[in-house]
């Protein structure tokens, strides 16, 4: 939503400043130049990128008008799956986790936390986390690098969308003279003609530039920016995952490695520590 604030801002103000100085909006518009910046924006991003980066990217843009990608809500239930997943391990020994992060799909535990068992990436990382552990492969202290390199490769693999979108926002600018030299070479074939028609063409060819300079600091790069703080917010919420689970692993009780995950999260997103421990005890007396 608050992207869409900002649009309508943008927008709003440059409409206003060019009407009220006397300009028709009907000059701004040349579909010419708008499909020729258009196609080649579109096509320098599909020869810069694998098919995999262009349907995160659409999946990704998305996602950014949407707005953030978890709310508070959403970090409550992942702090509260782990303490209860963290308790049953305390209890009843580390097989006993077994039937959930081998077959996360059916755990009954994860489907009482929607919002964390639809998010199948994080459900799979948490597992994947916990898996060598449940089995024995490795010793708890080998665990938080093993994690490590998963954060580093999904971080990795995060950052290709906004570095492609950001490279096709740099090009923009570029690709609006492009557009207005085909615009420019147009008028020089009806340099003869009425003086008028001339002066049209050459308005229109200069809306290619204002076109592509307008996209590229007012709306692609923007978005660009905004992708980075849209991938954030999910690295911060995996990374609440790998530490809380590195803590159990190493024999923090539950209440404490799940503290150890709180304390990773932003300040509007985390609950206090009075709240979080409230919210757990009500977890255990309902059992």
């Amino acid at each position: 939503m608050i992207v869409f604030i900002g649009l309508i801002v943008m927008c709003g103000g440059i409409v206003w400043g060019f009407t009220h100085g006397g300009g028709k909006l009907g000059d701004l518009f040349h579909i010419g130049e708008i499909v020729t910046i258009l196609s080649v924006a579109v096509g320098s991003m599909i020869i810069m990128s694998p098919l995999k980066v262009l349907i995160q990217a659409i999946k990704l843009a998305i996602g950014v008008l949407k707005g953030a990608p978890f709310k508070k809500s959403d970090f409550e239930d992942v702090l509260k799956v782990m303490y209860e997943l963290f308790v049953l391990g305390r209890r009843n020994g580390m097989i006993a986790l077994e039937e959930h992060v081998m077959n996360p799909a059916a755990s009954s535990l994860f489907k009482k936390y929607p919002s964390f068992h639809n998010n199948h990436s994080a459900l799979e990382f948490f597992c994947d986390g916990l898996r060598p552990i449940v089995d024995g492969r490795i010793k708890p202290d080998q665990l938080a690098p093993l994690m490590e390199k998963s954060l580093e490769s999904i971080k990795h693999e995060k950052h290709t969308v906004p570095l492609v979108v950001s490279k096709v926002a740099d090009a923009l600018p570029g690709i609006g003279i492009v557009a207005a030299v085909l615009g420019i070479v147009l008028t020089m074939g009806a340099i003869s003609g009425d003086v008028s028609l001339v002066g049209q063409k050459i308005g229109a060819a200069l809306t290619g530039t204002l076109l592509g300079v307008f996209l590229c600091y007012g709306i692609v790069g923007p978005i660009a920016t905004n992708m980075e703080f849209y991938n954030h917010g999910e690295m911060t919420y995996l990374n609440c995952i790998k530490e809380a689970v590195v803590a159990f692993a190493n024999g923090l009780p539950p209440l404490v490695a799940v503290e150890v995950g709180r304390r990773v999260l932003e300040e509007d997103m985390r609950p206090n520590a009075a709240d979080l421990e409230s919210m757990l005890k009500t977890l255990g007396a309902q059992k």
